[in-house]
């Protein structure tokens, strides 16, 4: 049986990002080299030829939208000093399924990460840091500018799923291809910078939801978001300038990658994101509110899950693991720690 790996804690608490960075750099070389070689040799030799390209086109996007961030994925371009560094920032291509479930002990998020880079699951760190309004634990990875999922306690915690695909009639490669030339026209944040600035600056939950459902993005999203108090919890759905929140009630709120709301019936519709968005969906409503990882199984673990993780902010309890798959590839993080 492999060995499971421990899942580094790192206190970056008045620093940035690119002192991550700096502590773990074996982990973004590694995890660039492993996203050029997703799909082996083919997608190796490609991306030698199209990740200066795209991160020529990434670079200019960001300056042209006077993005917060830019100087910082600079220096971590820089500090690499390898290619892949700006695309990967701004990758949108990743199926998650998520919601949040209440509990007496207050609401409990759910996270699970699909994306098909490979060792991501391996090379995951759970980064503190600290911004404006308080602390937060930051579940990411070593290069990685933006916040996908993360928890900060006693005021909340939130994830991002990716959209499904916008419709436009011309095929899936055609929407995939007119949907990216439609991010170039927008200034807006992309979600995981957008996410990175609520945990800095939102001191609750109100304030939280008010930024995700009002301030621009660069493209769809879906943001899940539990706080500390039984009644606090939601999935917002959002277009670049619309938003659809959906209410937790008595049954958990829980969203993977297609629209449940209105926004789903806007212009040609929605193509949903794989694997089985509806049918992960399906399966995450109907799970209890257990605190351990044994909901972790089929269709919600596929092929291109790549971690757990269960957060709730009442209690500051954050857990997550690391995965190849439907297997752990690390020891499971627990915040407060064991013992």
């Amino acid at each position: 049986m492999p060995t499971l790996v421990k899942i580094p804690y790192a206190d970056i608490r008045g620093y940035t990002p690119l002192e991550l960075l700096f502590l773990h750099r074996r982990k973004a070389h590694a995890l660039v080299e492993a996203a050029r070689g997703t799909f082996g040799d083919t997608s190796r030799a490609a991306s030698t030829l199209l990740m200066p390209f795209g991160d020529r086109a990434s670079r200019r996007w960001l300056e042209k939208a006077h993005n917060p961030y830019l100087m910082e994925i600079s220096c971590i371009a820089e500090a690499l000093g390898i290619s892949g560094v700006y695309i990967l920032n701004l990758c949108f291509e990743w199926g998650c399924t998520s919601g949040v479930w209440r509990t007496a002990d207050g609401p409990v998020l759910r996270r699970v990460l699909d994306w098909p880079f490979p060792s991501l699951g391996e090379n995951i760190v759970v980064a503190h840091q600290k911004g404006p309004a308080g602390d937060f634990y930051n579940v990411t990875w070593p290069g990685f500018s933006g916040v996908l999922q993360a928890s900060a306690p006693g005021r909340f915690a939130a994830a991002i799923n990716q959209a499904p695909m916008r419709r436009r009639g011309i095929g899936f490669v055609g929407d995939w291809a007119v949907g990216r030339m439609t991010v170039r026209r927008t200034l807006a944040l992309p979600p995981s910078h957008l996410l990175r600035r609520v945990f800095e600056t939102a001191e609750d939950f109100t304030a939280a939801k008010e930024m995700l459902c009002h301030v621009p993005v660069a493209v769809p999203a879906i943001f899940i978001l539990s706080g500390v108090h039984r009644d606090e919890a939601c999935v917002i759905e959002r277009t670049e300038d619309a938003f659809a929140p959906r209410e937790a009630n008595e049954l958990p709120v829980c969203a993977t990658n297609h629209f449940e709301s209105h926004l789903n019936h806007r212009g040609h519709g929605w193509r949903a994101r794989p694997i089985d968005s509806r049918g992960r969906l399906a399966c995450a409503q109907h799970l209890g509110a257990a605190a351990d990882f044994s909901w972790f199984r089929p269709p919600i673990a596929n092929i291109n899950t790549r971690l757990a993780m269960v957060a709730n902010a009442a209690k500051g309890m954050l857990t997550v693991i690391g995965t190849a798959g439907e297997q752990p590839v690390t020891e499971a993080f627990h915040m407060p720690a064991d013992g």
